[in-house]
């Protein structure tokens, strides 16, 4: 009499679910960090967010000069 044997589950794959990411899932994230960093860096790319009202555009002028001493 032999004895039966069990084969184990790949173990990428448990119980029916895939756990690789798409990707998109990698790339996305990584381009908007990239994309905000850029700005960060470099806040003339940003005009478009200051030309608005005149407070904001005084906040962010006083934040750009405590940002590069």
């Amino acid at each position: 009499m032999s004895a039966s044997t069990h084969t184990r589950p790949h173990p990428a794959t448990r119980a029916g679910v895939d756990s690789r990411l798409p990707w998109w899932a990698v790339a996305l994230p990584t381009v908007a960090f990239a994309a905000l960093l850029v700005l960060i860096l470099n806040p003339s790319d940003a005009q478009a967010a200051t030309t608005g009202d005149p407070l904001i555009t005084h906040l962010f002028e006083r934040v750009q000069q405590l940002i590069s001493r």
